[in-house]
């Protein structure tokens, strides 16, 4: 048996791609959070959300759901500017503390490859959405923002859709966001608390692990 490792079951308010889109769309809007000069927050997030809508609707690849296309698009902008590392270990909660160097690293590797798998499938409904930045809150010099915002969909309630944000030098980083009421920290947090309160951080690990191989052997099976 392997871990139970999607969250959407949980979400009663929303259709299952809209969820997915939605978080789809946090794993996107890393590949554009590195900048020289930070601007506040949310108009960051405004002026390169809208650019990635558009850039992503216009990629046949990614809008095909590519694996390699998608992982590429990981690899070289959404890795360099993500806190993967602040966001797993938020994830792993009290556990990361035991964890070894090794053990941690395996953490983020593996739970890195399940966000790009599990929501990398929502690329092809990008087209005809459009996000709407509420306006930040708090002091523009604040290290640790939450920058508000709206799907807006053709048809159907807007989504809530947050990004938690901090300052890194100079260039902003998300370590967690909210999909409708449900911070993805927290929703993982609970499940692998569970698993390694079973089988341990290696548990937890292999557990990842094996759901990874079945993902990468139905992904290369033929389409019809």
């Amino acid at each position: 048996m392997f871990l139970n490792l999607n969250p959407y079951l949980e979400f009663r308010m929303y259709s299952v791609f809209f969820k997915r889109f939605a978080w789809l769309m946090c794993l996107m809007f890393w590949a554009h959070t590195a900048v020289a000069d930070p601007i506040p927050a949310d108009q960051f997030v405004k002026n390169y959300t809208e650019d990635l809508l558009e850039t992503i609707a216009k990629n046949k690849q990614l809008l095909a759901g590519d694996q390699k296309k998608v992982a590429e698009l990981v690899d070289t902008k959404i890795l360099p500017a993500v806190n993967f590392q602040r966001m797993t270990a938020l994830v792993v909660g009290r556990y990361w503390r035991q964890a070894t160097p090794e053990q941690k690293e395996r953490l983020i590797e593996e739970f890195r490859g399940l966000l790009t798998r599990t929501y990398s499938g929502a690329l092809a409904q990008v087209k005809d959405l459009k996000i709407e930045v509420k306006p930040l809150r708090g002091a523009a010099d604040e290290n640790d923002v939450v920058v508000k915002t709206l799907i807006i969909r053709p048809k159907g309630e807007p989504i809530q859709l947050d990004y938690r944000l901090e300052r890194s030098g100079d260039s902003w980083k998300i370590f967690d966001v909210n999909v409708a009421g449900l911070w993805l920290v927290e929703t993982y947090k609970t499940q692998f608390a569970s698993e390694i309160s079973k089988s341990g951080i290696d548990g937890l690990i292999s557990s990842l692990s094996d759901k990874a191989k079945v993902a990468d052997k139905s992904n290369d099976k033929p389409k019809n």
